[in-house]
This record gives C-alpha cells, sequence and structure tokens, in this order.
C-alpha cells in the first residue's frame, strides 16, 4: 500500500479504523491476526485494516513503525491512539474503546 492509498483508506475515511502493521513471520502478529478477524467481525462501528510493514514500508516509515505487530487507531482520520506489541482480545477492546 502506498501513501496515497493510505491516506485515502485512513485519513479520509469518517469513523474508526484500527490500522495493525504486521510481519510475516512475526508470531505475535499471526497470533493477533484471528483475533483482529473476530473484533472486524462483532464490530460494526470499527474497520480493520492490516498493512504488512515490509511491502508498505513508505507508509510503515511515515508512521514510525520500528516494531511490529504495531496498531494505530484513527477516529475520523485523525490518530486518537497507538501501541506496539500483542494484547488480548479483552485489552485490545479496551484500548480501542477508551481511545476513539
Amino acid at each position: 500500500m502506498d501513501i496515497s492509498t493510505f491516506e485515502s483508506e485512513v485519513s479520509g475515511e469518517n469513523g474508526v479504523v484500527l490500522v495493525d502493521f504486521f510481519g510475516q513471520q512475526c508470531p505475535p502478529c499471526r497470533m493477533m491476526s484471528p483475533i483482529l478477524e473476530e473484533i472486524s467481525r462483532e464490530r460494526s462501528d470499527l474497520r480493520v485494516l492490516k498493512i504488512d510493514a515490509a511491502e508498505s514500508a513508505e507508509v510503515s516509515m511515515k508512521h514510525d513503525v520500528r516494531a511490529v505487530p504495531s496498531f494505530f487507531l484513527y477516529v475520523d482520520g485523525q490518530v486518537k491512539g497507538q501501541f506496539t506489541g500483542a494484547r488480548s482480545k479483552a485489552d485490545l477492546l479496551t484500548w480501542i474503546d477508551e481511545n476513539k
């Protein structure tokens, strides 16, 4: 994904978008994948966008992603929170709800 596509997908989007910067060979990223899929199915008020950090290096650099998984929460096009590392589903949902 390039910067312009990212901008149109996230920054120009109204509502809540959770961006997951992941790596293909990253065990914590693979652990988070089914959690994110569940959240995406369960929460109609939230859009989950997964970005391969290596394949989208320009976008990763713009966000200063230094480790994966890294999560950014956008609300109406603005970053409202970020963290790096794996979390439980409950912790992730609490973080989302506290920051949106």
